[in-house]
């Protein structure tokens, strides 16, 4: 089937379009409207569909809610076991999902006792990581996730994870919360840190290390925002800290991908909701200092290029039908992002409840 979206202003990474038309033929972005049925866009802006670079996946509903708020790819943090994974990708017409599959921490820490938190997910010593690498990889791993908590991995340990890992040709994502875990996970060389701290704003050292090493930041500011908020003043921890820190990566160059940690697990402090939160981290990521250009960035091109996406990210032809259909301009005014007419996922037009049409 071939639609031709007529009279859009389509966001090029830069700058809103002129209208233009822009053809969907089956599940890519086509060239050729000839025989296509003709959607007039009225002057509306066509985003590329967004990328939630931090969420945990829970069930179909996950993906068609998702979706129906325009976030067309998701990537997973963290979901077990692999079968579980397994039965939500490639599914038609919803969210796209890369995994992580089970994260690497040690028995005995904090997320070593969030319920059912598989015993393949310990590594308690540098000798253990290559293993844990390579089951994670033949169990369809995209991508490697490790929790530095505290308690949790020793330098060694996390060291040995990101070779591990690398030697293998994956990335590494390392979970964050504080400032001591943080740094480790810097001095690990991780290709990515996701959360930011909420004890200490990040001091320029460890910026300065991060931009030389070309670490990347997935801060979830949505979910540092709903910790501080449940547990912030018995705990010591203050939102401040977090969006100070973010201020400070961006100033100094660093990429920043957007991402929410939503999630429906039992036992953690605070479940942003899939879809809806990445519009909350958009205007977050915008009020600590980002521009709304960089923002959209932040959930579009950005993940899509440091997660070897290179089929989505950007409305161009070739690329993966991936398309949000907006009511007013979200460069003036990133809430904009919410005014959401119409979804298309891989081509496939869906309801505001996620249902295909």
């Amino acid at each position: 089937m071939k639609t031709a979206l007529r009279n859009v202003r389509v966001f090029d990474g830069s700058a809103l379009t002129e209208p233009v038309t822009v053809v969907i033929d089956d599940a890519v972005i086509g060239s050729d409207a000839a025989g296509a049925e003709i959607v007039d866009g009225a002057g509306g802006v066509l985003l590329p569909g967004l990328i939630d670079a931090h969420i945990h996946l829970h069930d179909i509903e996950t993906l068609q809610r998702m979706c129906a708020y325009g976030v067309t790819t998701a990537l997973d943090m963290a979901t077990w076991p692999s079968a579980r994974v397994d039965g939500l990708r490639h599914q038609h017409g919803c969210t796209d999902i890369r995994s992580a599959g089970t994260p690497a921490t040690t028995s005995g820490s904090t997320h070593s006792h969030i319920p059912g938190f598989p015993a393949a997910g310990f590594v308690d010593t540098p000798d253990a990581a290559a293993q844990f690498v390579a089951e994670r990889i033949d169990a369809g791993s995209d991508y490697i996730k490790i929790i530095a908590d505290s308690p949790g991995p020793d330098q060694s340990t996390m060291d040995a994870l990101v070779i591990a890992a690398h030697d293998r040709g994956k990335q590494t994502i390392v979970h964050a919360t504080a400032t001591p875990t943080f740094a480790m996970a810097v001095t690990a060389g991780a290709d990515m840190i996701t959360h930011v701290p909420l004890d200490h704003p990040l001091d320029a050292s460890i910026i300065g290390r991060m931009a030389a090493a070309g670490t990347l930041a997935i801060p979830t500011l949505t979910m540092m925002e709903g910790i501080a908020a449940k547990i912030g003043a018995v705990a010591g921890l203050d939102y401040a800290a977090a969006r100070s820190s973010v201020t400070a990566m961006y100033e100094a160059g660093i990429p920043i991908l957007a991402g929410t940690d939503a999630n429906a697990t039992p036992g953690v402090p605070f479940s942003p909701r899939h879809g809806e939160s990445l519009h909350h981290e958009l205007e977050l990521l915008v009020d600590s200092g980002l521009s709304t250009t960089d923002a959209l960035r932040a959930a579009t091109s950005l993940p899509a290029r440091c997660f070897g996406l290179s089929d989505r990210g950007v409305v161009a032809p070739g690329y993966r039908a991936d398309l949000i259909l907006l009511d007013g301009d979200p460069l003036a005014d990133i809430r904009a992002t919410r005014n959401i007419r119409r979804v298309w996922c891989a081509g496939m037009q869906t309801t505001p409840d996620g249902r295909l049409t």
